[in-house]
Order: C-alpha cells, then sequence, then structure tokens
C-alpha cells in the first residue's frame, strides 16, 4: 500500500501518515508534486518487456508525454539478482536536485522518495500503480532497498535524462532506510 509519512527534517517519530491516494495526492499538491495511480490497460505478466509495458500503459504515457513534452520515455527494471545493485542504490541515496522534473511510473515492485520540503521530509512509498512526478530543483533522494525489486517508467524531456545536483547534505542518514520504513510499516 502506498504510504506518506511526513516527518521534521531533523528526523524523530513521523508528524503525519497517510495511506489514501487521493488524501497523499492533496498532500503533495501544495508543493507541486503529483501523485496519482494508473491501471493497466491490458494484463501484463512479470517478465513483459518495454514495449508490452508501454502498450499497457498507452493512454496514460500518451497523456502525459502530451502534457509534459516528454522527449523519451523508457522502462528500467531492478531486480534482487542484479550483480551492480549495491551500487545503484548508493547513486540516489543522497539528497540532489535536477535541473528538470523527475518522473517516474512503478508498473511494479517499490521504492522509497524522500522529499525535503522548506522544513519537513516527506517519506512517500511508491508502489504498483503509483506515478510521482518531483518538481525541477526540489531536494530529493530514493531508496531501493538492498533487495531492489522494481520496474518503472521513467519519462524524460531531455536526451541526457536526469542529472543530479548533489546537496552535499547529510540529511538523508537522519531518516529511516527503504528496508527500515517497510519494516515499521
Amino acid at each position: 500500500m502506498s504510504r506518506l509519512s511526513i516527518y521534521s527534517e531533523h528526523g524523530g517519530a513521523p508528524l503525519e501518515t497517510l495511506t489514501a491516494p487521493e488524501a497523499i495526492a492533496a498532500r503533495l499538491a501544495p508543493h507541486g508534486v503529483r501523485f496519482e495511480r494508473w491501471r493497466a490497460e491490458a494484463p501484463l505478466p512479470p517478465e513483459a518487456d518495454q514495449a508490452a509495458v508501454l502498450d499497457a500503459y498507452r493512454g496514460d504515457v500518451e497523456r502525459l508525454s502530451a502534457q509534459y513534452g516528454f522527449q523519451s520515455v523508457d522502462v528500467v527494471a531492478l531486480r534482487p539478482d542484479h550483480p551492480d545493485k549495491a551500487a545503484f542504490r548508493a547513486k540516489f541515496r543522497d539528497e540532489h536536485r535536477h535541473d528538470d522534473f523527475e518522473v517516474r511510473f512503478f508498473v511494479d515492485g517499490r521504492g522509497l522518495f524522500y522529499l525535503h520540503l522548506g522544513d519537513q521530509v516527506f517519506l512517500l512509498l511508491c508502489e504498483q500503480g503509483d506515478l510521482i512526478s518531483v518538481p525541477a530543483g526540489t531536494p530529493h533522494w530514493f531508496d531501493m532497498g538492498e533487495n531492489p525489486d522494481f520496474k518503472c517508467i521513467r519519462f524524460f524531456t531531455k536526451p541526457d535524462g536526469w542529472v543530479g545536483d548533489f546537496t552535499g547534505s547529510d540529511i538523508a542518514r537522519r531518516f529511516p532506510s527503504f528496508d527500515e520504513f517497510v519494516a515499521g510499516a
């Protein structure tokens, strides 16, 4: 189940937790963060390739692409047996920003986005069917856990994709990892 937990930027216990998708979307919207749920237009087997995934979500992908002017869309998957999973995980676990917004849709599996919004940090557990759009310039990080298991559609307005501008902050160390967050559910 998708879950949004909001913390003080200093850490500690959550100040607020939401699980209803409509409530999550409403709480994130004032910060320019888009959250919505999609359903596949056709059955999708777990081994579906990029073409099958994009076909299953064609209507939503086309709608969003037209709205934002995406130049490219791809599908990325990371499974627990991937030999470079630790390196991929480490790459995204420090606070950073992008010059462009980051849009990701979870076809299957899950991951944890951390959004540093003002003096609070929003932890958003995204699962199958969740779309998140993080506005350009928003400090954030992402954790996929020690044994990542997800498939996502990624949307890009620039051919080179997202380039992270790391803040140098250690704020990410004050919050539960993906595995800790999920275990505490």
